[in-house]
């Protein structure tokens, strides 16, 4: 079998290069490739050519424009990765008969209550980030090719920048730290996702019904207060040198940090099609922040 992974260096594509390579013969690529096949979302139909010229059986987006304030001030571009891009994949994958699996996110929700989303529930994007995104998987639905949706949100990775980083960084220089409170979610490693994915193939390659969109995230729900305060208090019990004192990390509302693009508050998704579908047991959320921490403080 024939994997094309395109978002090879992104969190999630990185760790996809490791979980996918089991499964069969692995082409990665990312929009700076060298060689003949590109992989520009920029220039979305080129990626029908790279698809024609790779002939995969599975397709693994893991490119996206992911700068959500960014994307206020650019649409065009992030409609033609987000979702221009992946409407081209799909018809090619529609074309050749092969599967196409890729990532959506919470902010194809309004972020309103506080009960988990389910994959049915009605969307309403706050932003050109989720608008677009929502719009990548409109486009795939419709292209009537056999896919595999995982939206999930917060996601981390040792490799590269994360909140958690900066927490830490931040904890070590300030005598007071303040964080927003009042939005919820479950940070998910880029590592459980990678996972989550090679398993939901190998299931979906033996049984084609199980087609569709999951929401994907680990178990549990916090702020970002709560993830930080965690973060902090687990480095500060590992010997770190952690200036800010656990009394000075002050909870504080959304409308404390203005952004260009609105954050939905209720980022809680439910998992129970996923885990039913997959026979899956989804990790909680401190066991995955944990295990990047040590790793990024070189714990043994």
């Amino acid at each position: 079998m024939k994997i094309l992974l395109l978002g090879k260096n992104g969190q999630v594509g990185w760790e996809l290069q490791r979980a996918l390579a089991p499964l069969g013969e692995l082409v990665a690529l990312d929009f700076d490739s060298p060689g003949p096949l590109v992989a520009d979302f920029s220039k979305p139909e080129s990626l029908a050519v790279t698809v024609r010229a790779v002939a995969p059986q599975v397709i693994v987006n893991a490119a996206a424009h992911t700068a959500v304030d960014k994307a206020e001030s650019e649409p065009e571009l992030a409609r033609s990765i987000n979702s221009t891009a992946p409407g081209v994949l799909a018809r090619e994958a529609a074309t050749l008969g092969a599967w196409l699996v890729h990532y959506s996110t919470d902010y194809v929700f309004d972020g309103s209550g506080s009960t988990p989303w389910v994959e049915d529930s009605p969307t309403g994007p706050l932003s050109i980030y989720g608008r677009t995104k929502l719009e990548g998987e409109q486009l795939i639905r419709a292209s009537g090719c056999r896919h595999l949706i995982f939206r999930t949100s917060w996601v981390y990775a040792a490799r590269g920048g994360n909140f958690a980083k900066t927490m830490l960084r931040l904890a070590m220089e300030r005598d007071k730290l303040s964080v927003i409170d009042d939005q919820i979610g479950a940070p998910t490693g880029a590592d459980l996702l990678a996972d989550v994915t090679a398993h939901a193939l190998r299931t979906a390659l033996q049984r084609p019904d199980v087609a569709g969109t999951y929401h994907a995230v680990a178990a549990g729900e916090t702020s970002w207060h709560g993830y930080a305060k965690h973060v902090i208090e687990f480095a500060r019990a590992a010997g770190q040198a952690i200036k800010v004192a656990p009394d000075a990390i002050a909870p504080v509302p959304t409308s404390a940090f203005p952004t260009a693009a609105a954050r939905p508050a209720n980022s809680r998704m439910a998992t129970d099609k996923l885990r039913s579908a997959f026979s899956l047991t989804l990790p909680a959320w401190q066991s995955g922040v944990e295990r990047m921490l040590r790793e990024v403080l070189n714990l043994a």
